[in-house]
């Protein structure tokens, strides 16, 4: 059924399903069938990105895909976590789920910056992170700029928190977000 596919998102809870052979398979049918493969690592985990089109760690994770181990209470490394994770697995986007602060989108060539979220009334950040993966692909999917796309993913995730539990968000209420 992958041909009927533009788009595959795998979401790695660290509970044994996701595997370096999953990844590989994907990778291969990627190549194939020319989709988008986006990831959302567990660092636990080790496994190797490489082939994947958009990896989208949260804030601690990157530090651990990275190695990089800034000092206490230092401002986030932005530039030298995302170098060190777009090198070590050849992605074409990565996006570093940041919480309040939204979202920091980057390309291969490490070109991008930090988009911030809006304020926002939160309720429950639960599938939050997940939103805004699930919007990237969208967009990318679009052809949308990675400006555009990280907008989207923000606005997505913002509607996302003001709910109570895990929740979906409708373009419907995107749109009303927009206007």
């Amino acid at each position: 059924a992958i041909q009927n596919f533009d788009a595959v998102i795998v979401s790695d809870y660290n509970k044994g399903t996701v595997s370096q052979a999953l990844l590989e398979l994907l990778v291969d049918l990627k190549k194939q069938k020319n989709f988008f493969l986006a990831v959302d690592p567990k660092p636990a985990h080790e496994l190797d990105y490489n082939g994947v089109d958009l990896l989208k760690p949260n804030r601690s994770e990157a530090l651990q895909l990275s190695g990089v181990s800034p000092k206490p209470h230092a401002p986030f490394p932005l530039d030298s976590v995302a170098k060190r994770i777009l090198q070590r697995y050849r992605l074409r986007y990565l996006a570093i789920t940041l919480g309040n602060e939204g979202l920091a989108l980057l390309n291969n060539d490490n070109e991008g910056c930090v988009y911030p979220a809006q304020d926002r009334e939160v309720f429950d950040v639960s599938g939050a992170g997940d939103t805004a993966l699930a919007a990237l692909v969208v967009a990318f999917c679009l052809k949308m700029p990675m400006e555009v796309a990280a907008t989207f993913a923000n606005m997505a995730s913002g509607i996302v928190v003001g709910k109570v539990g895990t929740a979906a968000v409708s373009l419907e209420e995107v749109r009303t977000y927009v206007q």
